[in-house]
């Protein structure tokens, strides 16, 4: 992508983000609820978001800087003492000089400047993507903890009504008092954790903040139960998208691109600078009279060009710009392999949440709702103990936090692998 094409899209980008300048001025906790709300928020806040455009930005003026020459140079010289000629004495000199690289030198810096300005923009996007899927971590994380705190306290006012059952059936002498001392040891360790789900709030909004750059300990609302989306991707697949769209990669193919421009200048060292300039001097009239041209200023017509003598110098800087350039392929390669390796493993770990999802959604919960139901009848005629029917609640209370945790699990493996890929894969 060319310098031009980058600064366009600069000034679009500045247009969104002034017609949206009036939604930053507002803290407007109450309509972050939903994942998209939370996305627009962070692009437009997040500080190192921020950061990486001013850099990008910055690169792109680097661009007409490399392309203009060297500022002309300008001498001005007095005759301390007056040098006499046949047409009179001069007083006098002035002069200018503008430099010009050698043929090719002015593109290969250019081609530099415009390839930096790449990169910034990459890493910009890689920033990005990185920043979404903190934000997605993030989102579903707060989800969880929301659904875990409803799942708790569902499950202490159960605790509560069997704790109710047991002392109904002590008072007609079908339980035994430690029937309520348990029901009432299993109230106290679910109270513990709710209260322990309640306090995690803060700090997770805390780091939420952060993320969006608020004030630390502003409050959030519980947010929006998002919708859930499934993929069905090949590995082969994912690896293509790595490759073609992953920000951090192509970023790396701007870094070769900046080496290889750097070996191109390296060899324009060998060849000289020309500068053209023109010098006047001022003449006064001649002392005698009828002299010909007397007083006439001379114009001077100069030439000049630094001498590339130092050979070894110039090629150790073209041997160490080619060096550079196999540093950036072999970097390349190196996190490409380790990004394709992470993705496979992400995308394992994706795989298998979405499998636990199922297993508790379809089976395991709904076994343990009909065990509990089963349990508390049996106990209520004395046909079971209860033990048995406080195993039954502790069983269901795991399997229903395991069922969202491993929604949560999918979810943010998932934004895992959109950052990898580049782009959106639902």
């Amino acid at each position: 992508m060319n310098w031009q094409a980058l600064k366009i899209m600069t000034l679009i980008f500045l247009v969104c983000v002034s017609s949206t300048k009036a939604s930053e001025k507002l803290d407007d906790a109450n309509s972050l609820k939903a994942l998209p709300d939370y996305l627009g928020y962070a692009a437009l806040n997040n500080a190192q978001l921020k950061a990486k455009f001013e850099h990008w930005k910055a690169a792109l003026e680097q661009v007409p800087q490399a392309k203009a020459l060297d500022d002309p140079k300008f001498t001005y010289g007095y005759f301390i003492k007056e040098v006499e000629t046949r047409v009179g004495p001069q007083r006098h000199k002035l002069g200018i000089m503008q430099m010009f690289p050698w043929f090719g030198k002015l593109e290969a810096r250019t081609d530099i400047a415009s390839a930096q300005a790449t990169v910034a923009h990459k890493q910009y996007e890689a920033t990005k993507i990185k920043l979404f899927q903190q934000v997605k971590d993030t989102f579903y994380e707060y989800v969880y903890l929301k659904q875990a705190t409803e799942i708790a306290e569902e499950n202490l006012e159960l605790l509560k009504h069997f704790e109710e059952v047991a002392r109904i059936k002590y008072e007609t002498d079908t339980a035994t008092h430690p029937d309520i001392i348990r029901a009432q040891v299993e109230l106290a360790k679910l109270e513990d954790v709710l209260r322990s789900l309640k306090e995690l709030r803060q700090p997770t909004v805390t780091k939420f903040n952060a993320i969006l750059n608020r004030t630390p300990m502003s409050q959030l609302p519980w947010p929006q139960k998002p919708t859930l989306f499934r993929i069905d991707i090949a590995r082969s697949k994912l690896i293509e998208l790595i490759i073609a769209n992953n920000p951090e990669l192509q970023g790396l193919n701007g870094e070769i691109e900046v080496a290889k421009g750097r070996v191109e200048l390296a060899k324009k060292k060998f060849f000289p600078d020309v500068g053209v300039g023109l010098d006047w001097i001022q003449t006064d009239d001649a002392s005698s009279a009828g002299v010909r041209d007397s007083g006439k200023d001379p114009l001077i017509l100069m030439f000049s060009m630094n001498i590339p003598l130092w050979h070894n110098s110039y090629k150790a800087a073209e041997l160490q710009a080619k060096a550079n350039v196999s540093k950036s392929v072999h970097q390349k390669t190196e996190v490409e392999n380790k990004t394709i390796s992470r993705a496979v493993k992400i995308l394992y770990d994706y795989e298998d949440s979405q499998r636990k999802t199922d297993l508790y959604g379809n089976t395991l919960v709904p076994k343990a709702e009909e065990l509990l139901q089963a349990s508390e009848t049996a106990y209520k005629t004395g046909k079971v103990d209860f033990l048995s029917l406080i195993d039954a609640q502790r069983m269901l209370l795991k399997y229903q936090l395991d069922y969202h945790r491993a929604m949560t699990t999918n979810q943010q493996k998932l934004a895992e692998l959109e950052m990898l890929a580049g782009v959106e894969l639902q």
